[in-house]
């Protein structure tokens, strides 16, 4: 591929992770017309599988893993899409579009779809300390579930963190009988994206269902159980939690580490513009891309961690590709994130910020229903809702047309 020119049909394409972005931007290209080689690199073993049902039904039992496959080999096979397991990429050539594999084997094409996603972080020093886990994935999450049936229903999870992954973990755990502890640093959790006072609402369903939620708190260390047991965590006011089982849940970091050499502009992520190009004949799509996003007469320089707009980074991106950088149109798409937490859905369309005016336009304590509008400089930036689908889902036409934050107030009252 030449600067700005787009991918030939013919062409090949390697994609650099086999999560759900990097599957769904094999299987785009296909349904696009392209019809040259994809060989799709995966640094676990497995098929590609789905990630959010491992802090759901999965920890819970209700599911098998072998429920969240997103393909078969038979599928895979009659695409023409080549799964490369056991594949961790080193380094990225981007003047040849050559990625460096672990084994020491090289892969060449016309194209690179960048979709390596994002690890847990950890805290210093508990990688190797028994019954200590994070949640990205599938033998984390199955190793999680093992950890929870172990207890038989008896026991003490303390979770160190109380975002979403958090809140899922807690309420799978309670779920099952477990007595679970949330300890958050911040005073309100996920205020940094729902605002202080949905957080506090949301924190809410936590307490209603017994789990005990400390907030305003640091976390000095783990002490370790050598018989096995997780131990107990140790707050830096001396106050120490004991637990069966912890679980870490302190958000994640993008996977770029591979890319430090490449000469690709690395920031939180891989920078691209607004059709996803990170540079000639390369796209970063998925949790790895911090993306140029237009929307309602604004540009941000985003990263998102949704499933959806991975999902819809694969698409726009093989389009981008066969389109060439020179044609490809910027990326459109509503921010779509959804949670399940004590038998309640919740959901955001859009990407509100933390300073961000939030109204709410629809409140049931009785039904335990919610619809939050958020907006920004007169713009209309985000809805968040609890156990409210048909509402939530209403305001995506207005995200889409980029409308004011008036006019979506008008449709709540």
């Amino acid at each position: 591929m030449s600067a700005g020119k787009g991918l030939p049909v013919d062409g090949s394409v390697v994609v650099v992770g086999a999560g759900l972005g990097g599957l769904r931007c094999a299987e785009a290209l296909r349904n696009e017309g392209f019809a040259g080689s994809i060989t799709l690199v995966g640094d676990e073993a497995h098929l590609p599988y789905d990630r959010p049902p491992l802090t759901k039904q999965v920890l819970t039992g209700a599911w098998e893993v072998d429920r969240i496959a997103l393909t078969t080999t038979e599928k895979l096979d009659a695409n023409g899409i080549t799964l490369l397991a056991n594949g961790r990429a080193v380094a990225l050539d981007v003047g040849d579009r050559t990625v460096a594999l672990e084994t020491g084997s090289h892969l060449q094409a016309d194209a690179i779809v960048l979709a390596t996603g994002t690890s847990p972080r950890w805290l210093p020093g508990t990688r190797a300390l028994p019954r200590v886990h994070v949640v990205r994935t599938m033998e984390q999450g199955v190793a999680l579930r093992a950890a929870f049936d172990e207890l038989g229903g008896s026991g003490r999870v303390v979770i160190i963190g109380g975002g979403f992954i958090g809140g899922e973990v807690a309420s799978a755990a309670v779920s099952l009988g477990l007595e679970v502890t949330i300890l958050e640093a911040l005073a309100t959790p996920l205020s940094p994206i729902v605002g202080e006072e949905m957080g506090s609402l949301l924190s809410g369903l936590h307490s209603a269902a017994g789990v005990d939620v400390r907030t305003g708190v640091t976390v000095s260390g783990i002490d370790g159980d050598d018989g096995g047991l997780a131990g107990a965590v140790v707050l830096d006011d001396m106050t120490r939690i004991d637990a069966d089982v912890i679980v870490v849940g302190i958000g994640v970091v993008p996977n770029t580490q591979w890319l430090e050499q490449s000469g690709l502009e690395l920031g939180n992520g891989v920078v691209t513009d607004a059709a996803l190009f990170a540079a000639d004949g390369v796209v970063a799509i998925g949790d790895i891309a911090r993306f140029e996003w237009r929307h309602g007469g604004v540009v941000e320089q985003v990263r998102i961690e949704h499933w959806q707009v991975a999902a819809d980074h694969a698409a726009a991106a093989a389009r981008s590709l066969l389109a060439g950088r020179a044609e490809a149109p910027a990326v459109s798409l509503v921010p779509y994130f959804w949670s399940d937490q004590h038998g309640k859905k919740i959901q955001m369309l859009g990407h509100p910020g933390p300073a961000d005016s939030a109204t709410c336009v629809l409140r049931d304590d009785e039904a335990g229903r919610f619809v939050t509008v958020y907006g920004r400089d007169g713009m209309f930036t985000g809805v968040l809702g609890l156990s409210s689908p048909r509402q939530v889902m209403g305001y995506r036409s207005l995200l889409l047309g980029g409308a004011t934050y008036d006019e979506a107030l008008d449709v709540g009252r």
